[in-house]
């Protein structure tokens, strides 16, 4: 079930025929997913030398010229390719589409085709971004003016619905899968997609007609407000730092804002299937990140000494030069960008006091707890961000919403003080409105809980690398529930009646969807599980409506809350004497502070912790710069 694999195939399908020189033309959809999928490189290997959108109307006409059209069909790229047929600017039009094709869609482009240039039309499923094999995202990430949500926290966007329903449909065809269907009970979200996905499989029969397995594939469908505390977290992995911190669009990074940059390194390509090192090194902490980028310096330091004038002294070791040239050209360059993105993760990580907060964060994420005074020492620090502390304020507010109300009342008027602003400050009680304890189909921070995850299979296979990496997704301990026949019916129910003993049944292909959106945390989980499983046979595919970092979950629900009740604004019930109404005027904020932090699991003494925060720090410190000091140094060369 590798997703970047079947978008390749179904690219190289496209582009193959006929064979000739052709021009690709791709809409606002397709452009991302072919980016992600092929390279410049590729396309030119089968005659392909120009790639345009079709809503591009300046283009010139080339008779001579053969078209491939890659699109998605709806209304704005049908209307595009409309208007191209009525006046063809190139010989013969191959269209294909990424998702199921209506009738009457083929009859308006059959109307218009006076001229008879189109040669073919196919369905090739690649309606969704392939970002890693077992990752895979809907490119949906909600904005004021593209929702997900409804008027209310537990309802879908109608275009939003009908998106993530095409886009599993694409997924489900590309990998020949017909799936039975299990969602999370408390999710009416979850549900109603799993209906509208088992509709449109029962409607489109004949395209799900695939060779029946003994047991069939699995589609889970969770919800992102039953763990609202991963996408909050510091990343502290290579690909999950680099979009937390600056953020990956289609494998795509702008560093135009980082000091000094070079200029060909202000807009930089990120994608396993061309870069071999970040292939090798996607999933690696920060620490073992910057030893490894160590000897890949070293690596490019020893081949460009192998590569100087006083080793070249004949006919053949010319002719050897020109032929690596182009390699040891290629191989530079991804040094330098890795280094250069490294260093500013590195700048980032100081600059914001990162590894103090990621301590705290873990803390309150996992069993080991964070008393109250650590999380008002960082709030009440001017040196860390106004967006850390809010951050900050939510975890500590998921974590003892129940048990410590006062204490989170404290903090937001805290905050308050400190920098936050008041409409950021809402949005913890929006938070613990829609994802708190009693919303939560399960609780993340139980004692019950904690102790699952003590006994977890990932304990010994990821281990506590160090004190940033103890927390572990709440997906990994349903996973693990469903691949050992303990996930229940009762809190994750069949979408039909599949038999008593279905969730017994060990699935051999598992798709887990995730609405609202997954994270590279989670990604990460899922490929470890891959590879402690694969001796089963078990693959497991994670998706989602898109992939976020913390500050596009906050944005999501920033940006949803404007239409849902304006209740969602006020303090959670349980808690509303004790909080500050956040929804009417600041006036004068009597700031209550101190205090126990009340019962719970707690650090006895941070010592050892703080000590191995320290190392960690100065040696990624030295480490970096003295890596950055040597790629400058052979660039001056």
């Amino acid at each position: 079930m590798d997703v970047v694999k079947a978008v390749e195939t179904y690219i190289t399908k496209m582009v193959s025929e006929p064979s000739a020189m052709k021009v690709l033309l791709l809409d606002t959809h397709t452009t991302p997913i072919v980016s992600l999928a092929s390279t410049q490189s590729t396309l030119l290997s089968h005659q392909v030398y120009l790639t345009d959108r079709i809503d591009n109307t300046k283009r010139d006409r080339m008779a001579h010229m053969k078209c491939v059209c890659f699109l998605q069909p709806n209304e704005d790229s049908l209307e595009a390719l409309e208007a191209e047929l009525r006046e063809p600017k190139y010989g013969e039009y191959y269209l294909y589409f990424s998702n199921i094709l209506s009738k009457t869609a083929i009859e308006r482009l059959a109307d218009v085709d006076e001229y008879e240039v189109v040669r073919e039309v196919q369905e090739y499923f690649a309606d969704y971004a392939p970002i890693l094999p077992p990752l895979f995202s809907l490119n949906h990430t909600p904005t004021s003016t593209r929702p997900l949500y409804g008027t209310s926290p537990s309802s879908w966007d109608p275009k939003a619905l009908d998106r993530s329903v095409q886009g599993i449909i694409a997924v489900l065809l590309s990998l020949k899968k017909k799936p039975i269907i299990r969602y999370e009970k408390s999710s009416s979200m979850a549900k109603k997609l799993g209906v509208e996905i088992q509709h449109r499989v029962q409607a489109e029969s004949s395209l799900f007609d695939f060779r029946g397995t003994q047991v069939p594939p699995l589609l889970l469908i969770l919800d992102r407000k039953n763990d609202p505390v991963t996408p909050l977290l510091s990343q502290w992995t290579y690909q999950a730092m680099v979009h937390e911190l600056l953020g990956i669009q289609n494998g795509r990074i702008d560093l135009s804002l980082v000091p000094d940059i070079r200029p060909e390194l202000k807009e930089i390509t990120l994608t396993p299937s061309t870069d071999p090192f970040f292939l090798e090194q996607h999933l690696a902490t920060f620490g073992d990140l910057g030893t490894s980028l160590k000897v890949y310096v070293q690596s490019y330091q020893s081949r460009s000494l192998a590569q100087g004038p006083q080793n070249i002294s004949s006919i053949s070791d010319m002719k050897r030069f020109v032929e690596e040239y182009p390699e040891f050209r290629r191989l530079g360059g991804n040094v330098s960008k890795h280094v250069a993105l490294v260093g500013e993760l590195s700048r980032i990580v100081e600059r914001d006091r990162l590894l103090e907060i990621g301590e705290v964060e873990q803390g309150l994420a996992t069993g080991s707890g964070a008393d109250l005074k650590s999380v008002q020492t960082l709030i009440t620090n001017p040196a860390v961000p106004a967006w850390n502390k809010l951050r900050l304020v939510m975890l500590y507010g998921l974590r003892y919403q129940k048990t410590q109300s006062s204490s989170v009342a404290s903090l937001i008027n805290l905050a308050l003080e400190n920098g936050v602003q008041r409409e950021d400050a809402r949005l913890v009680y929006v938070l613990l409105n829609i994802a708190g304890s009693d919303q939560r189909q399960e609780d993340l921070f139980s004692a019950e809980s904690l102790l699952a995850k003590g006994r977890s299979a990932l304990k010994g296979l990821k281990g506590v690398e160090n004190v940033y990496m103890q927390h572990t997704p709440h997906l990994a301990q349903t996973l693990e529930n469903l691949l050992k026949g303990r996930l229940r019916d009762t809190t994750f129910p069949f979408l039909d009646n599949v038999g008593p003993n279905a969730s017994l049944q060990r699935p051999q292909d598992v798709i887990i969807f995730v609405v609202g959106g997954t994270t590279y945390e989670e990604a990460r989980t899922v490929s470890l599980l891959n590879q402690e499983s694969a001796h089963s046979g078990t693959r497991l595919l994670l998706g989602g409506t898109c992939v976020h970092n913390s500050s596009s979950f906050v944005e999501m629900i920033r940006s949803a809350s404007v239409n849902w009740p304006s209740t969602v604004f006020d303090p959670p019930p349980e808690s509303a004497p004790t909080m500050p109404s956040l929804n009417l005027q600041l006036g004068g904020v009597n700031v209550s502070l101190g205090g126990r932090a009340g019962t719970g699991v707690y650090r006895t003494s941070g010592e050892g912790v703080s000590m191995q925060a320290d190392g960690i720090r100065d040696g990624v410190k030295n480490l970096i710069g003295k890596v950055k000091q040597g790629v400058d140094r052979i660039a001056a060369q």
